[in-house]
């Protein structure tokens, strides 16, 4: 077997920080913390993913891909084995200022900042905390996690001198099918109830439908009863995407559909045999019903709606990655620890709504795909949760 090279090594060698029963904790030496995007396909130049991996441990996730990086192939480990990257305030802070202020940053792209190794080692926050002392950014951050709501009053500070959206992903408000669909994640009424504290603090909020996943949350009535749910709690905008399946995530979801929607296994096997997209009218289908939702409960388009093909595509962080530089004086290379406790404070002033803080810059036009039409669909309706399993 050859050696392992690059960030495969990197990973290998990392010092193991804390193991619980499901996960383990890693400690990964970085060199550098923000990458530019080689796609003009989706609509940010530049990301950041704070963390490898992420716990919640979403059936359908697409971005599994970068554990293979490290050598690391099974799809489970990106849910089992994450990786906190050493920080260095400085390099980061440096980093950071290089990025041109026309261009958009989106955090949390191929992980989950908030997820539950950021109570541990806090390394969302403290990069927040750099950026709050810039002006004039476009940032947009994704997650599924309550956790954001801890981070209120900095998302505000933030927001009152560059263009930032905190953009919550809620697949549906069904929590029986949200928690077979996302057994880790925190269940939608916790993730709504985050957008309510954070637009009470002046932070624009939006909410992702994504992925749509035919016959089971694919519905009009379904993705209208998230709209009007983000409409409620305080979200702008609104937005939703088709399923897709890359290698790594056919290997979870499949299987999943197959113990799960059992009467569904086979369509999806036919519908995704040869590409990861579906073909044919459905995607634009989803699109009326996405939009119909929006005009309902005054909802903006505006999302930042990404081609997710061609993130996909993207390595997302540099194949290498080295040991940061050594703090003068510093015997040894920087260790990652876990932060203190977040100091207690007032709430920041805040906006009298979310339209009072600047709008963000309109992201590139949303992707066009052509995709097949499904011969069985769901007719919209009552939503009643997800497909029941037939009867022998």
């Amino acid at each position: 077997m050859a050696p392992l090279v690059g960030i495969a090594r990197l990973a290998a060698e990392g010092p193991l920080l804390e193991a619980k029963r499901r996960v383990e904790y890693h400690e990964l030496p970085t060199r550098k913390f923000i990458t530019k995007c080689a796609s003009d396909r989706v609509p940010f130049g530049y990301t950041i993913n704070p963390y490898r991996g992420c716990e919640f441990g979403c059936q359908y996730c697409y971005a599994r891909y970068t554990h293979e990086f490290m050598e690391l192939r099974d799809p489970r480990d990106f849910e089992q084995r994450i990786f906190a990257k050493r920080f260095d305030a400085a390099s980061f802070r440096a980093e950071f200022a290089r990025i041109p202020r026309r261009e958009h940053i989106a955090i949390g792209t191929a992980t989950d900042p908030y997820q539950p190794a950021e109570r541990r080692y806090g390394l969302t926050r403290r990069m927040l905390e750099i950026i709050a002392q810039d002006r004039g950014r476009r940032l947009w951050i994704t997650t599924k996690s309550d956790l954001a709501a801890r981070d209120a009053d900095l998302l505000a500070a933030i927001a009152r001198r560059n263009r930032v959206t905190l953009n919550m992903t809620i697949t549906t408000t069904d929590e029986a099918l949200a928690r077979d669909l996302e057994p880790y994640a925190p269940r939608p009424a916790l993730r709504l109830a985050a957008i309510r504290t954070l637009a009470a603090a002046g932070v624009r909020c939006g909410v992702s439908c994504a992925p749509i996943m035919p016959l089971i949350n694919d519905s009009a009535a379904s993705i209208g009863a998230v709209a009007r749910a983000a409409s409620e709690a305080g979200a702008s905008t609104f937005w939703a995407n088709v399923l897709f399946l890359k290698p790594c995530s056919r290997q979870v979801f499949l299987p999943f559909v197959e113990a799960r929607f059992p009467n569904l296994a086979r369509r999806y096997r036919e519908r995704y045999s040869e590409s990861p997209f579906l073909r044919g009218d459905y995607p634009e289908t989803i699109r009326q019903r996405a939009q119909s939702a929006r005009q309902q409960y005054g909802l903006e388009h505006q999302g930042f709606e990404y081609d997710a093909e061609h993130l996909a595509e993207e390595p997302q962080m540099p194949l290498f990655e080295i040991h940061a530089a050594q703090p003068a004086g510093q015997a040894g290379p920087p260790t990652l620890k876990p932060p203190g406790p977040i100091p207690p404070g007032t709430r920041s002033p805040t906006h009298p709504n979310h339209s009072a803080q600047p709008e963000a810059a309109e992201p590139s036009p949303a992707w066009q795909q052509s995709v097949e039409e499904w011969k069985r669909r769901r007719a919209p309706g009552p939503h009643r949760g997800p497909p029941r399993r037939q009867a022998p």
